[in-house]
């Protein structure tokens, strides 16, 4: 049986780094390259079940920071997606793990620790870099919870937030009233996540 890992990067380099790691460690692989987040949920909505991992960027078309976490639990909560970044710091990967990542794996290490840290992972370990401590604080782990707490569509609306677009603006991208949008807005900001957003008007 294959194993079917799905790339979540708009960058090509990053894309054929991380097939290289993965061909020689893992001989029957099916690997499918996704550039934007949209494109993700596309591919998992169809055969979601077959997929082992999504190897996931933080930043990505459509969407920025864990946005995109937040969408893939949101949609497929029991799918594990392990965050591959540039970003190595140890509140940014606590964060991820907070957040439910089943990994983190900076961009930083060569294709044999590419392979193995995705190796782990596939076998049900929690992988983070061998230098980031476990018991790291999270000083905002209270907004992380509530993060998780939102809605998919409150996370496209807050990714759109974010971008700086305006609530008329969002309701002709989403295809839902303006009105709808505000009660999202509304959610959003008693959950506290709106604290990374302008007020709305």
């Amino acid at each position: 049986m294959s194993t079917r890992i799905v790339i979540a990067d708009d960058h090509p380099m990053v894309q054929a780094a991380l097939r290289s790691a993965l061909v020689t460690a893992l001989p029957d692989l099916d690997l499918i390259a996704c550039r934007s987040v949209d494109e993700v949920l596309e591919v998992l909505s169809s055969d979601w079940r077959e997929v082992d991992l999504v190897l996931l960027d933080l930043t990505m078309p459509g969407t920025d920071g864990f946005a995109g976490l937040f969408l893939l639990h949101a949609h497929f909560p029991t799918l594990p997606v392990a965050i591959v970044s540039a970003r190595q710091d140890a509140a940014t990967i606590q964060k991820a793990i907070t957040f439910g990542a089943s990994g983190y794996i900076p961009k930083s290490l060569d294709l044999p620790e590419m392979a193995s840290a995705i190796g782990a992972i596939l076998e049900g370990e929690t992988w983070t870099p061998p230098r980031f401590g476990a018991e790291t604080a999270d000083p905002d782990a209270a907004m992380s919870a509530r993060l998780a707490s939102l809605s998919s569509q409150q996370l496209r609306i807050l990714t759109k937030i974010i971008e700086g677009k305006l609530n008329k603006q969002i309701a002709g991208e989403m295809e839902i009233a303006e009105q709808t949008v505000k009660v999202h807005v509304s959610a959003i900001s008693r959950s506290s996540a709106s604290s990374a957003a302008p007020r709305r008007r």
